[in-house]
């Protein structure tokens, strides 16, 4: 099978070569591939000629999309379009990668794929777009939602905790946000999964279970054998002191019941943590 993916560097673009072992990979990234512009989306994949897309790339910065909504729509919205018109045209099955985001985090239990989306951010609303136009124009799409992506390259939580974690001897992180921590490499392994069946439509892959901002981050400089100490405070604190364009839903929590039922499901996020951070452990 040949696999066109789209944001091939980022965190989880880097992992779809081991997830698809086996398969031919053709990467879609800037600078020779340009999600915003329709010419270059529609020209990069007729020639790879694919048998699957994966739609990884996204402008991921939410504080940046609050203050540039052009171009977080640009890119999330508009560029999926380009690719979903383009999978169509082609005739091949598209993975949509969306995000937690699209809830507001008051729901009070974990979040299934057929609650009502109540983003409440620019970066949630751009991600809510590109979903209905991957669904919409293509009929063959899954929307696979997932949440707090980290691995062990790139800008992530997990990371920014570890090179903090070197330099100060104490760290504030929120307690009152919740979300699902995902490693990467799962969430590929799960999309390989995924696109091996016909069953179209929304997903949620997240590793299982949650925890706050603050539990991550302790237990990321515990594994990490780490000398830090982390202080828990409330986003309202942490925001009268680090104000930050952005809302952030306070729990979306995501539950996978469309996954599970075919046989999906991904490890616990504390697990995946534990092979991420010490992976001689694995």
């Amino acid at each position: 099978m040949r696999v066109f993916v789209t944001g091939a560097a980022g965190q989880l673009g880097s992992e779809m070569t081991r997830a698809f072992a086996g398969h031919d990979i053709i990467p879609g990234s800037r600078p020779d591939f340009d999600l915003t512009d329709e010419r270059s989306v529609r020209r990069a994949i007729d020639a790879a000629e694919p048998d699957l897309i994966v739609h990884a790339a996204a402008y991921t910065d939410v504080d940046g999309c609050e203050r540039e909504p052009e171009r977080a729509y640009r890119v999330n919205a508009l560029g999926t379009r380009f690719v979903a018109v383009t999978a169509h045209a082609s005739g091949v099955p598209l993975v949509a990668v969306s995000t937690d985001y699209v809830f507001d985090g008051t729901k009070g239990e974990p979040y299934l794929e057929w609650d009502e989306p109540r983003p409440l951010s620019v970066y949630g609303r751009s991600k809510l777009a590109g979903e209905r136009e991957a669904l919409t124009l293509h009929d063959r799409s899954y929307v696979v939602r997932t949440s707090w992506v980290y691995s062990p390259q790139g800008r992530n939580f997990v990371r920014t905790m570890l090179r903090l974690a070197g330099e100060r001897p104490t760290l504030t992180v929120v307690d009152d946000e919740r979300g699902g921590p995902t490693l990467a490499a799962d969430l590929a392994d799960a999309i390989a999964r995924l696109a091996e069946r016909p069953v179209y439509g929304i997903y949620h892959f997240s590793n299982t279970g949650s925890c706050s901002r603050y539990e991550l981050a302790s237990r990321t400089i515990e594994l990490a054998g780490l000398a830090a100490s982390i202080v828990p405070v409330s986003t309202a604190e942490y925001l009268s002191r680090y104000p930050l364009p952005a809302r952030r839903p306070a729990d979306s929590t995501l539950r996978n019941v469309a996954g599970a039922a075919l046989g999906i499901e991904l490890p616990p996020w504390e697990d995946a943590l534990r092979r991420c951070l010490q992976p001689s452990r694995r």
